[in-house]
């Protein structure tokens, strides 16, 4: 609140009903660097060495149903030659209709995504849910490339 000095009041005071904001702002001004340095500095990583875990390895079914994309994009369930349009078919009696079977993909890696995406598509289109992606272990992967040569 403030006062305002007429020149016809007498040198009476008479009140100003209009809040100066120009305070509020540079407080919040303020409190707005304040976070945005603090902000950061409360994220701080802390090096941890966490203990491995050491899980059973799930069952595998005795009869697993491999879907398998090559790299010329030939579809294959177990070895089974296939095509798109006979995918569920084929995957349906590979499973004997059990929707809640567990579907392994393999896919080659030069396969592209759009390719991969279209048969899980049609796999969630037919009410095959539980779909697991097989990959190779990374210290496998590392065994199977050659070493460097030295260079001379």
């Amino acid at each position: 609140m403030g006062a305002r000095l007429r020149g016809d009041d007498d040198g009476d005071l008479s009140e100003n009903s209009e809040i100066n904001v120009t305070p509020f702002i540079d407080v919040m001004l303020v409190l707005l660097i304040i976070f945005m340095i603090a902000a950061p500095l409360s994220t701080v990583d802390i090096p941890v060495e966490l203990p491995v875990a050491v899980a059973e390895a799930p069952e595998r079914p005795a009869e697993p149903v491999f879907i398998t994309i090559t790299e010329d994009l030939a579809l294959s369930v177990g070895e089974t030659a296939t095509t798109h349009d006979r995918l569920y078919i084929d995957v349906g009696i590979a499973t004997l209709q059990k929707r809640d079977t567990r579907i392994f993909i393999r896919a080659d890696k030069s396969v592209p995504y759009g390719e991969f995406m279209r048969v899980m598509n049609i796999l969630r289109a037919d009410g095959f849910l539980k779909v697991g992606l097989v990959g190779l272990d990374e210290n496998v992967e590392e065994a199977a490339m050659p070493e460097p040569e030295a260079a001379q």
